[in-house]
């Protein structure tokens, strides 16, 4: 469905009966007085119609290309649609190179490539040299970023939804960083050399329910048994498959053995599974899932990691990081912690320097940034806690604490030369 005004339709016909040799008269005449009348605009809206009828029947083997952009052909026609990127990429394409080697192509314009892709020679049509599919295919081979961005509404006013087209993507070539967006995976059947290519890999809203859906997405029967060398993706180093269905990190991730960065925000995972598949893993982020319990073996499947974000779940202990000795920055804001004995599990982490535990019971606590802080000893002063460094009556006030602590267990303390001297504190009320 496309609307104009009358004067659209005017210029419109000017154009193909000085051009196409379309009959003068079939336009239904201007009419200045009563123009505005219901019955009169619809009697007018029925007799363009007509006259459309009329004009694509004459004109349907051409096409003249200011009548395909008039019925919005560029947007949903494929032949159309291609012409429509070829003459903005021989025009802007090296613009658009300068300014950013990344793109965002809409699914029916990567519908569109690929359909055109199956045909084995060049079509027969003599068109200008600036329509030539060519220019698409050169732009595509010049690009490091692509972006797939698809929608579940209908597109304009067609019944054409995006995320149903299949696509192929065979015809980029050195695509470095890939993201799509809420399109389903299972309608790409093509991802041409992307898995020698691709470092980075981001898949949002694609309703995956797991990485095999993803690892073998063109294979109609996705099981790890059938998998080969050509379904690994060797180069991702960055994973991102946030706002998904995941329940369970399968045995798939094995087809991406070099992440160092794992990123499944907003899943449905519970438990850590199979990261031992990832010996170069470093970053884990698991923010918005449904963890309650960590496992005491942790360190033994994430020996390496470096940073860890488990916010916005449901954990009531840090006891599960307690031997995870290289780890350096820790984020469990907005968990389930209460007690400010569970900061002794991570205190002595030789490591770890950034702490995020605002959000939880634990730090409405009197005195949270000073009791969080004291189980770090000497450290106390490297930590970064919620963000903000300690300042220097935080750290007499820790000194205080420790000493208070070491009194307790009937040991004699030991101060170093750059320990704050005690009467410069206030002594806190425990």
């Amino acid at each position: 469905m496309v609307k104009h005004r009358y004067s659209d339709f005017a210029e419109l016909h000017e154009s193909l009966v000085n051009e196409h040799c379309v009959a003068k008269d079939i336009l239904p005449p201007k009419k200045l007085i009563g123009n505005k009348s219901e019955a009169f605009v619809e009697k007018r809206r029925l007799g363009l119609e007509e006259y459309l009828n009329a004009v694509y029947v004459y004109l349907k083997k051409m096409m003249p290309r200011e009548l395909a952009l008039f019925l919005d052909m560029h947007i949903y026609d494929t032949f159309f649609v291609l012409q429509n990127m070829a003459l903005q990429f021989v025009t802007e394409g090296d613009a658009l190179l300068r300014a950013s080697k990344s793109y965002t192509f809409t699914p029916i314009q990567l519908y569109s490539i690929s359909e055109r892709l199956k045909q084995p020679c060049p079509t027969m049509e003599v068109i200008d040299k600036k329509y030539d599919f060519s220019h698409v295919l050169d732009f595509s081979s010049h690009l490091d970023s692509l972006v797939v961005q698809g929608s579940t509404e209908c597109c304009g006013t067609s019944n054409i939804c995006p995320s149903n087209l299949p696509i192929e993507l065979s015809s980029f070539k050195n695509i470095e960083e890939l993201t799509i967006d809420s399109y389903p995976m299972d309608k790409i059947y093509g991802m041409g050399n992307l898995r020698d290519t691709v470092r980075v890999l981001k898949v949002y809203n694609a309703n995956l329910r797991s990485i095999v859906e993803l690892a073998m997405c063109e294979e109609v029967h996705k099981h790890l048994s059938s998998a080969n060398d050509s379904h690994v993706w060797w180069k991702v180093t960055t994973l991102d498959v946030s706002n998904n269905k995941i329940e369970t990190i399968d045995e798939a991730i094995r087809l991406l053995p070099h992440i160092e960065s794992l990123t499944l925000n907003n899943n449905g995972l519970s438990e850590i599974l199979n990261v031992t598949l990832l010996p170069r893993l470093s970053h884990l982020y698991l923010a918005s899932n449904n963890f309650t319990t960590l496992p005491d073996n942790l360190h033994t499947k994430l020996g390496n990691i470096v940073f860890m974000d488990l916010s916005q779940n449901n954990l009531t202990s840090l006891a599960g990081f307690s031997k995870l000795y290289a780890l350096e920055g820790l984020d469990v804001s907005c968990n389930r912690i209460e007690s400010i004995e569970e900061v002794k599990n991570i205190g002595h982490l030789p490591c770890l320097e950034n702490l995020i535990l605002t959000g939880n019971p634990v730090s409405t606590i009197v005195d949270y940034r000073v009791k969080v802080l004291e189980p770090f000893g000497k450290r106390a002063a490297d930590i970064c806690l919620d963000n903000e460094k300690p300042n220097q009556k935080e750290l007499d006030t820790v000194s205080v604490l420790q000493a208070l602590r070491i009194a307790r267990e009937g040991k004699s303390p030991s101060f170093s030369t750059t320990d704050a001297p005690l009467f410069s504190a206030e002594i806190p009320s425990i």
